[in-house]
């Protein structure tokens, strides 16, 4: 792996792990009787300071899925050396 590869692996790893952050706070506050926008912007917005579109975009992420394509790939490396 390069080092710009592993860059990559490491900035999509983070990322993923701010999305599962919003993703907790939103089933903690999820309400069925609210609008998605009206959760946005009452609690998502204030705390992440996120739009609207990128919210919508972190509910449609397989989070926990590619988290552990990632964690598998990082000690499938590991286990070279």
């Amino acid at each position: 792996m390069t080092k710009r590869q592993s860059q990559q692996l490491g900035t999509k790893k983070n990322k993923l792990l701010r999305y599962q952050s919003v993703l907790d706070y939103y089933h903690e506050i999820f309400n069925p009787d609210i609008p998605l926008t009206v959760l946005h912007s009452k609690y998502i917005y204030p705390r992440f300071f996120i739009s609207r579109t990128t919210f919508y975009k972190i509910l449609g992420t397989p989070v926990v899925k590619e988290l552990k394509e990632i964690k598998a790939f990082e000690e499938s490396q590991l286990s070279m050396f």
